[in-house]
């Protein structure tokens, strides 16, 4: 029986080249700075992202909370999207380890409208929270993978810069959006403060985040980063793959967009389900089995090979990724289209 994972892009496996790196890598101690991998890992990201410095960490959760540890002061506030990563899955680190208050905003559609943002902005005022880190989400995985277009970054770094307020990107999949906006990863994110990105995901690595941005700022993640349990040794089997994710794995992310789109337009011509094509520009296709049957549909779908993220209220999140190509696609495709008419 075939065998697709759609469930998300956290399901890809490292390639051959990860796998020939990781044996082959130059180790040291990280924790001394003696890992020439990582350290290699860390230049070619800041490098890329056209940032000062980087820094590797466990996971993206780890990333944004060290970022979000390292701009912010216990009882300072992060402004963020309500459907944002930070704000709904991750545990409320930031405010648990580092009593930060978040306070989420409309971000229903991807965008948070600088309006709100604006008006949200609170300082030197005893009776609220300093707003110290105004936090976006780049593609945002909520709306269906929305790229954030650099205009609208720009604007909110110009904004929340004017307010001394700093700017942190979880770009858990920014690659993603840099392919779909044609736009250079340093250019889209050019006038934001720090930034997240996981290798592990659409990048295929097997584990891993780096967080980059400025010296100075980069300086307070490591000792997060620390505090946090995640300095680590001979890191280079990690960083290995990474460098391997940002040299061989971002441009290839195009097919993966390709493959979401004939996804996402296969499904709009199946009976019973209901899509807009138009809505997915990425790897992330949303879409509602009529009749409340989500499911059931998952669950047949399962039986035939077929793995689907149910999200509730019969809506179901498929994802495309290194692991999936074109043929599985027709495949998922004809096996929705036999369920549902016997449905």
């Amino acid at each position: 029986m075939r065998f697709v994972d759609l469930r998300s892009d956290t399901k890809t496996l490292p390639t051959p080249e990860m796998r020939d790196a990781i044996f082959s890598a130059d180790l040291g101690d990280d924790c001394a700075g003696e890992d020439e991998t990582v350290n290699q890992l860390e230049n070619l990201a800041a490098k890329t992202l056209g940032k000062e410095a980087g820094v590797l960490v466990s996971s993206g959760t780890q990333g944004n909370l060290t970022a979000l540890l390292s701009h912010c002061n216990r009882g300072d506030e992060v402004l963020l999207g309500r459907q944002s990563h930070i704000f709904r899955a991750e545990a409320m680190g930031a405010s648990v380890l580092g009593g930060i208050a978040l306070m989420p905003l409309n971000d229903d559609e991807g965008y948070i409208p600088l309006t709100e943002i604006e008006k949200s902005i609170r300082v030197n005022d005893s009776r609220y929270p300093n707003t110290t880190l105004l936090a976006l989400e780049n593609t945002h995985n909520g709306s269906g993978g929305t790229p954030l277009s650099k205009s609208f970054i720009d604007d909110c770094a110009d904004l929340a810069h004017s307010k001394g307020v700093s700017l942190h990107v979880d770009g858990a999949r920014l690659f993603n959006a840099s392919v779909a906006l044609k736009i250079s990863p340093s250019e889209l994110v050019d006038s934001v403060d720090s930034v997240t990105f996981c290798l592990s995901k659409g990048l295929s690595a097997p584990v891993g985040s780096v967080l980059v941005g400025n010296q100075d700022f980069i300086y307070k993640a490591r000792r997060w980063r620390k505090m946090l349990g995640s300095a680590m040794r001979q890191a280079g089997i990690i960083a290995a793959a990474g460098i391997v994710s940002l040299n061989m794995m971002v441009e290839r992310l195009e097919q993966d967009h390709l493959n979401a789109k004939k996804l996402a337009e296969g499904l709009n011509n199946i009976n019973g389900i209901s899509i807009n094509p138009e809505n997915y520009k990425t790897n992330m296709v949303f879409c509602t089995v009529d009749y409340g049957k989500g499911e059931i549909l998952t669950e047949s779908l399962s039986k035939r090979g077929v793995l689907v993220g149910h999200v509730g209220d019969s809506v179901l999140r498929l994802v495309t990724h290194h692991g999936v190509d074109e043929d599985d696609i027709d495949y998922t495709l004809k096996t929705i289209k036999s369920i549902m008419f016997d449905l």
